[in-house]
């Protein structure tokens, strides 16, 4: 009798974890539990092997790719074949998280002929380095005419939260992403203090006029929103023409935003996340005049880059956001309702520490991994 009892036990348990695991995820927070798309099959093909950490991906008119190599390398590839590596690319401090970071062309790319690069600059004071965006030309596999439009202060020796997501949104704006470099009580929250922002400048580099803090004392003009940790994904909406961006939590608390002009999304004194070590970072999840994410993850994912799906190649994607994660190594698919998240899904599971998601020109899906290069995403007939 007591075996019966037992294996009856065990029975019910193996029915409830089935269950559980076949839940939909929860969108607002908690790791997603399905892994395997059950709308669409796709295979991912390996395009591109000759980068080691491809952590930009962009495109030129005539469909040749600029990937950069944390390294310090930015290589132009062509069918999946490496053409030239460019030079005249800045000198970066290539350590930890640091390096040649993202890339992308002017949205009138065919016209002025702009490409738009972060990296970890040491230029200016201090020792260590800090975030720098920069523009240049491309003239025989050479940049040319290179500016530096704007470089984060004061440079520091910390390794960590470089962020430098790159991204246009509808009227031409440029944004880009600053880390909190691993000095979260003092930077994001700080009006005042680079790290821990996001930016918005004219294409030229000059600051809009209508920036939230423009005109604001002590405040820096070129900050679009501040109290984030590290983001490294950020993407126009194909239909709003607005930005969003998701950001690295420390042990939980990874966030996908939907950003807004001045708004205060609350790092570290709101947060879904706690220190490495276990201990609590704050007991506040929420508090007025900061934002709530559209949706967290805990545990942590580490979610890398972020676009939106806008093919006819992936029809059961097509309108939805799509981002890639470090951690756990696959594809997550997100729905909106508006700005809000609907659902959330996991797919490619084990296609490795994904740093890198984009659709290209073509239409097809490209998915940079640390180690291995860049995977052609194919739909299976």
């Amino acid at each position: 009798m007591k075996k019966l009892l037992l294996n009856s036990v065990t029975v019910i348990a193996a029915a409830l974890f089935v269950i559980a695991c076949t839940e939909k995820p929860n969108t607002n927070g908690n790791q997603d539990s399905e892994n395997v798309s059950q709308e669409m099959k796709v295979t991912p093909e390996l395009y591109f092997e000759g980068v080691t950490i491809p952590w930009g991906m962009t495109w030129l008119p005539n469909g040749d790719m600029l990937v950069t190599d944390r390294s310090g390398k930015l290589l132009r590839v062509r069918d999946g074949n490496l053409i030239a590596e460019i030079s005249g690319v800045p000198e970066v401090m290539a350590r930890s998280q640091g390096g040649l970071l993202d890339i992308e062309v002017h949205p009138d790319y065919e016209s002025n002929g702009w490409i738009y690069i972060t990296y970890s600059s040491t230029e200016g004071a201090g020792d260590g380095a800090n975030t720098a965006i920069m523009r240049a030309k491309l003239n025989n596999n050479a940049l040319v005419e290179s500016e530096v439009l704007y470089k984060a202060t004061p440079n520091t020796t910390r390794g960590q939260h470089y962020a430098g997501r790159i991204a246009f949104d509808s009227e031409g704006y440029l944004y880009f992403a600053v880390g909190d470099r691993g000095n979260r009580d003092e930077l994001p929250q700080s009006l005042g203090k680079d790290g821990g922002k996001i930016y918005r400048l004219n294409d030229d580099g000059s600051i809009p006029s209508d920036n939230p803090f423009v005109g604001q004392e002590g405040a820096i003009e070129a900050m679009y929103s501040y109290g984030h940790r590290n983001p490294q994904g950020m993407t126009m909406h194909p239909e709003t023409g607005k930005i969003w961006s998701h950001e690295h939590g420390p042990r939980g608390g990874d966030e996908l935003n939907y950003v807004e002009a001045g708004k205060n999304y609350g790092w570290p004194v709101i947060t879904y996340g706690i220190n490495y070590n276990g201990t609590p970072i704050t007991d506040e999840r929420e508090r007025e005049g900061m934002e709530q994410p559209k949706t967290y993850w805990d545990p942590s994912i580490a979610p890398s880059g972020l676009d939106f799906v806008t093919s006819d190649l992936y029809p059961a994607w097509k309108g939805k956001a799509i981002l890639g994660s470090l951690k756990f190594s696959y594809l997550v698919v997100i729905e909106l309702d508006g700005t809000e998240v609907s659902s959330r899904e996991n797919v490619l599971e084990g296609i490795g520490r994904v740093r890198n998601v984009k659709q290209g020109p073509d239409g097809y899906i490209y998915v940079g991994v640390d180690g291995v290069g860049i995977y052609k995403i194919m739909p299976e007939d």
